[in-house]
């Protein structure tokens, strides 16, 4: 069942949002090599609950961290960890959630420590642009399957490749709702989107293959192939006056 959100209740997902967001920022500002993933969560947490909200991952269906945050070949869902030490070069992506009067705020970032090669910035460009292509493809009257192979489309048209095991979604009372919002599929198909449609879109994009495996800690999931992995994400409103980024700190 999807839940369409009314004007007031997208005006509340607005301030989830923009906790949300600073979380992320916070702790994207406090990477740096030699420091650990758990210190990172410790930053996100601190900000998120400075700010009268809640951390929207903690404990769900057992997580225990405030972020999920995956370096390198992680693709989603890494546990933060006293023992993970952030090195020059590696990439980290921190994915974290606020939630706030009710309601669910969710962003995803992936950032470079240091001094990465050429192909691994192109591959964040390009995971961040497929990001705001899917943005843009979400419009009323559009379907859930233009934004998928509007993401697919470009991110293999620049010889990367996107993740189908897993996917963006609703979001709003509860961090996952319906519809799924998958990051790739064919034109004209799926859900309608409709006024008041608050999605999450998450584009994933591997350098190698689409594979992926899940580790045995039960929540990190790796590229299959070994190859880096970027993930950006937003929470979005559909609205009859266009898109608004939930997740977006200029709001």
């Amino acid at each position: 069942m999807i839940n369409l959100k009314t004007k007031e209740e997208i005006e509340i997902m607005k301030e989830a949002g923009y906790i949300s967001a600073l979380a992320l920022k916070a702790a994207g500002d406090a990477m740096k090599p030699g420091i650990t993933t758990k210190y990172l969560d410790r930053v996100a947490r601190d900000c998120i609950e400075s700010n009268g909200a809640k951390p929207s991952f903690l404990g769900v269906g057992g997580f225990p961290a405030c972020t999920c945050i995956s370096v390198n070949n992680e693709i989603i869902h890494g546990i933060p960890s006293k023992s993970r030490v952030i090195e020059e070069g590696d990439v980290v992506t921190i994915d974290v959630g606020a939630y706030f009067k009710g309601f669910h705020g969710d962003n995803a970032k992936t950032f470079a420590c240091g001094e990465v090669p050429m192909e691994t910035r192109r591959l964040l460009e390009i995971t961040e642009k497929a990001l705001q292509i899917g943005i843009d493809t979400a419009k009323i009257g559009m379907r859930i399957g233009d934004i998928g192979s509007a993401i697919q489309k470009f991110v293999e048209s620049n010889g990367f490749s996107v993740v189908r095991e897993y996917c963006g979604h609703g979001i709003g009372r509860s961090i996952h709702e319906d519809p799924s919002v998958p990051n790739f599929g064919e034109s004209g198909k799926g859900v309608l989107i409709e006024d008041g449609m608050v999605i999450a879109i998450e584009p994933m994009v591997n350098v190698g293959r689409p594979n992926v495996v899940k580790l045995k800690d039960g929540w990190s999931v790796v590229t299959a192939d070994g190859e880096l992995s970027a993930h950006f994400e937003h929470t979005v409103a559909v609205t009859e006056k266009g898109v608004i980024v939930l997740t977006d700190l200029g709001l």
